[in-house]
């Protein structure tokens, strides 16, 4: 297989060296006859619409110290100069090529085309053997020119359908040398049918080229189209406005202007295989924007003097009533020279502006920005103006910013869409990261320049301020959603209660007391009558009374434990330790309190109470302990700290470290949430468990 691939390689080696060398050889061998042509024929009468200028007379030629051979001789040497040229480049891209096919293109694309776009090949070879070779040499240039720009830079069709127009093109072309002077001879087509079939090509191509570089091209890539078609779009373009030059009566007059207008002509043209070099070998690929730049600058900036000047002229002159007088050139120049800097400087901005964004002008992006802050805006229309002033100021398809509220990523403010690359920078302030600015690079693997993230670091920095103010606001609400939502649940919480008690109230005491009443009814019918009956009847009533005072103690005590009154939290706390011990657990309990503990909400007291009676209940029924410990702590005089230690079996593997589980632990967590606090049970490495709860409380002034 590789065998077979070097032999293909250089078979195609082979052609295009043949080819080359050929082609080189032919045009040299016309030089000599294309001189003569031009010398006897051509100079001073009309020969051939492809001479490079109109005939001229002696006198003309005479003054300024020419000859017909000279004037031939300098048309010559410009035409043999471009062609060699682009021969000098085409053995640079065979020399140093090492991509195979797309090279090879390249090579006699430059061949076929230098050789070919002078007049010196046509006019030298009229009448003789070899009269059919160049149209056979336009022919495969003009084959490998289109090839090679649907195929660069990678070498592969995209999209492939062109391969459907690049095919019927070829044939065309094929059968066009093949049948000369019959209907498929090109040269027998109408000017407008060979316009279409050329500009159809050449829109293909175009579509090729943009369609790679927006969906297909990596950066590098990129810049290799970027080389071409600077190449070819400032060859296209001095082409055009040079050949107007050409027809213009002014340098009919002039044969030496045909020399400069040729030379200047062939000098733009040659700029394609120099920017061909340099997008095919990829070797040191600068960056071609700052070129880009420039030549956008001058060029306008030339074009504008150009006009400014004419204009002045015109005007003062049909104004004064005069023609060429020096001082309304002076006039005129001196204006010019006066409004050259600003309109260089105008030019400039609107230039970078359009390549790049508003790099040069990185106040007038902060003022906008400050225009906008200064106007009523809820939080997440201020994140808007951000990501859209700075999209637009450096020209990206994508940016937006994210924020983090309560551990969760959320994109607050976006414009555009994602097409390529997304960088993050982070939005830093006062040393904390609070956001990230997501922006979207404008193509496929690019790199931001130096001036980039210049203007992004600016906006970074004027972003902190403006994400912090968001961030507080986000998190006011989100305080204020969790402090109604915490209201909501005490008010049901409270309701609940209520019922509870209601209940506790309307089903068992009432109906007690109401059989109470009876009782007492029917002693004082026996009073008299069987004392023996009332004495009973009084027995069952002193029963029944001991009982509704029992429980009349236990719904006061589920409200409010009361010890917790008679001998306050570490009294009530230890009371239920020692009635653990007289019990017949096998479990030694150890306590640990502060000595003086600080005045506590009543519903602080009732928690702790409740979490550590609870968390002892876990321990005696499923912690399979022999030693227990609880621990109180007060913690920067405003959070109650309690622990409570066993050295048991530990948690069960499916029960995760948190507050979850059975209704106990449920209950712990839901006792410690009420209050604002945390709570942590978990296995200890050494074996057992801890539960640990904190609870915040206000004491002092703070409880009035």
């Amino acid at each position: 297989m590789r065998k077979r691939k070097d032999l293909k390689l250089l078979l195609l080696q082979s052609f295009v060296f043949l080819f080359s060398v050929f082609t080189i050889v032919f045009f040299l061998n016309n030089i000599p006859q294309y001189f003569e042509i031009l010398r006897l024929e051509c100079v001073l009468d009309t020969c051939s619409s492809l001479a490079p200028a109109p005939p001229t007379t002696l006198e003309k030629l005479a003054a300024y110290h020419l000859t017909p051979e000279t004037y031939s001789l300098w048309f010559v040497i410009i035409e043999s100069t471009f062609a060699f040229l682009f021969y000098f480049a085409a053995s640079i891209i065979f020399l140093k090529n090492k991509r195979g096919g797309m090279g090879f293109l390249a090579v006699i694309a430059l061949v076929a085309y230098g050789t070919t776009f002078t007049s010196l090949i046509y006019m030298g070879s009229e009448g003789g053997v070899l009269e059919w070779a160049p149209e056979v040499i336009a022919g495969i240039g003009r084959i490998s020119l289109f090839l090679f720009l649907l195929l660069f830079p990678n070498g592969r069709l995209v999209p492939r359908w062109t391969l459907f127009v690049f095919v019927p093109f070829c044939v065309i072309q094929i059968l066009s040398l093949m049948m000369p002077g019959t209907k498929f001879d090109l040269l027998n087509w109408s000017n407008m049918a060979r316009l279409i079939y050329y500009l159809l090509m050449i829109a293909v191509t175009i579509f090729s080229q943009i369609f790679r570089y927006r969906k297909v091209s990596g950066s590098v890539e990129q810049q290799q189209t970027k080389w071409v078609v600077y190449g070819v779009a400032i060859s296209f373009i001095g082409s055009i406005i040079l050949s107007g030059f050409f027809v213009y009566p002014i340098y009919a007059e002039n044969p030496v202007s045909y020399i400069y207008l040729s030379a200047s002509l062939y000098a733009v043209v040659a700029i394609i295989p120099l920017t061909l070099v340099l997008a095919i070998l990829r070797h040191r690929l600068w960056d071609i924007d700052p070129l880009v730049n420039r030549t956008i600058l001058y060029g306008a900036l030339s074009l504008s003097i150009i006009l400014l000047y004419s204009g002045l002229v015109m005007y003062l002159s049909s104004l004064f009533k005069t023609e060429g007088s020096f001082i309304i050139s002076l006039i005129s120049t001196a204006v010019v020279a006066v409004l050259f800097s600003p309109l260089k400087e105008r030019l400039q901005r609107i230039v970078n502006r359009l390549m790049k964004g508003r790099h040069d002008d990185p106040y007038a992006v902060l003022k906008e920005l400050g225009d906008h802050l200064s106007k009523p805006l809820a939080p997440e229309e201020v994140l808007q103006v951000v990501s859209e002033i700075v999209k637009d100021a450096l020209r990206l398809p994508f940016v937006g910013i994210s924020i983090k509220v309560n551990g969760e990523e959320k994109m607050a403010a976006s414009s555009g869409a994602a097409v390529f690359d997304v960088h993050y920078f982070p939005i830093v302030h006062g040393g904390e990261e609070l956001g990230i600015l997501n922006v979207s690079s404008r193509s496929a693997e690019e790199v931001f320049t130096a001036e980039d993230l210049r203007l992004m670091d600016v906006m970074l920095r004027q972003a902190g301020p403006i994400v912090q103010t968001v961030k507080m606001t986000w998190g006011m609400q989100v305080l204020a959603t969790d402090l109604q939502a915490s209201r909501e649940r005490l008010v049901f919480a409270r309701e609940e209660e209520r019922l509870q008690i209601r209940r506790n109230l309307h089903d068992d005491l009432a109906p007690k007391l109401l059989s109470l009443s009876f009782n007492v009814a029917a002693a004082e019918q026996y009073v008299k009558k069987n004392p023996d009956k009332t004495l009973e009847l009084l027995g069952d009533l002193r029963n029944v009374i001991r009982t509704t005072v029992s429980e009349i103690r236990t719904m006061v005590h589920d409200l409010r434990p009361p010890t917790l009154d008679e001998f306050g939290l570490i009294g009530s706390i230890q009371a239920r330790i020692d009635e653990m011990k007289k019990s017949s657990v096998p479990l030694m309990v150890s306590f640990s309190a502060p000595v003086q503990m600080p005045l506590l909400p009543a519903a602080v007291e009732v928690a702790a109470y409740r979490i550590i009676t609870e968390a002892l209940v876990n321990v005696v029924k499923h912690a399979k302990a022999a030693q227990c410990s609880v621990l109180i702590s007060v913690i920067s005089e405003r959070d109650l700290e309690i622990e409570v230690i066993d050295d048991g079996i530990g948690l069960p593997n499916h029960i995760k470290p948190s507050c979850s589980g059975g209704l106990g632990l449920k209950s712990i967590r839901e006792r410690t949430s009420e209050l604002g606090g945390y709570c942590f049970i978990g296995k200890i490495n050494t074996g057992g468990t801890r539960v640990k709860a904190l609870l915040p409380f206000l004491q002092g002034e703070e409880l009035t």
